[in-house]
């Protein structure tokens, strides 16, 4: 995966390479005023220092302390709308990538889930206010939401993409350009990197089945992706296709937490080690990402989930 996202870009602008590198899946935030403001810290070397060395074993977390607004369940805000990663199902269950791994972290802490759903640029003010005791939304960890909110280590890497009709002009990033329509859901590092890297004024929609139909319809000429969110929206038939190869961004998601929660974010951060190290964690992103079906493509070089401590077992 390293190897393709180099070759591609290596046929991009200086300018466009670094703000790509930066950019990652998912999240909340308002677009910066310069060019990558809202983007920094979102790059590996960066957040490696944001990575706990270790975490307190699972069996010594007092579930007791952890702040919840309900004793015992952790209320989560998380999205409907974003497959393979948060979203509701065909029996209206909230599940996805994210969220099973929440569930199988919840469970290790002997905690109950109550999913709400949410709307995607609310999130990150809806947990600093405690209307959640966190959010799941493979949000990306920017230096900007850190003044906002906490994380918990990584559990995920972002990619970005381009989704557009079969038939488009557009085929890659160099295209996107003054005349093309483009659409981004509000708030997401996407949104910044049109807005503020590309200098160009996108099209903002106030979620991802949203966006996608203005796609499907010629409203917009192209969709620029969160790609986890891009591969669960295109549907073969739809007339529509991610134009772009992935870009490794190499940088992580995880989950937000209210700044003064701390034993909260650090009670995840154990559970997350625990799922990790017995091959939970590896089995779900086997299961929610066919093309990622071995630990060399869970965790290209230069990344792994959980903190530095924890050795990533294979699944279970």
């Amino acid at each position: 995966m390293k190897l393709k996202a180099l070759k591609w870009l290596s046929t991009v602008p200086a300018a466009a390479v670094l703000a790509i590198s930066l950019a990652a899946c998912g999240g909340a935030g308002a677009p910066s005023s310069t060019p990558t403001d809202a983007l920094k810290g979102s790059d590996q070397q960066t957040l490696d220092k944001y990575t706990t060395e270790g975490v307190t074993p699972i069996g010594e977390v007092d579930t007791s302390k952890l702040g919840l607004l309900t004793p015992g369940t952790i209320k989560v805000g998380t999205l409907s709308d974003a497959p393979p990663n948060i979203f509701i199902d065909n029996s209206g269950n909230f599940t996805g990538y994210d969220n099973e791994l929440l569930k199988a972290m919840a469970a290790k802490l002997g905690l109950k889930v109550e999913f709400v759903s949410t709307k995607f640029q609310g999130l990150l003010a809806q947990v600093k206010t405690k209307q959640f005791d966190m959010g799941s939304s493979s949000i990306s960890t920017t230096d900007a939401r850190r003044e906002t909110v906490a994380f918990t280590n990584g559990y995920d890497f972002g990619y970005m993409a381009i989704v557009t009709k079969e038939d488009a002009k557009v085929k890659s990033f160099d295209d996107l350009t003054d005349g093309v329509r483009i659409g981004v859901v509000q708030g997401t590092v996407q949104d910044d990197f049109v807005t503020n890297t590309l200098k160009l004024e996108p099209v903002r929609f106030p979620d991802y089945n949203t966006v996608y139909a203005n796609v499907k319809s010629g409203q917009v000429d192209v969709w620029v992706a969160p790609s986890q969110q891009a591969e669960g929206q295109v549907k073969a038939g739809d007339g529509t296709t991610i134009a772009q190869k992935k870009v490794n961004t190499q940088n992580f998601t995880a989950w937000a937490v209210a700044k003064e929660n701390l034993p909260l974010t650090d009670a995840l951060n154990s559970a997350l080690d625990a799922v990790i190290a017995d091959g939970t964690w590896a089995q779900l992103t086997a299961q929610w990402y066919p093309d990622r079906p071995t630990l060399k493509e869970q965790t290209p070089e230069g990344w792994k989930p959980g903190s530095k401590a924890v050795s990533v077992a294979e699944a279970k």
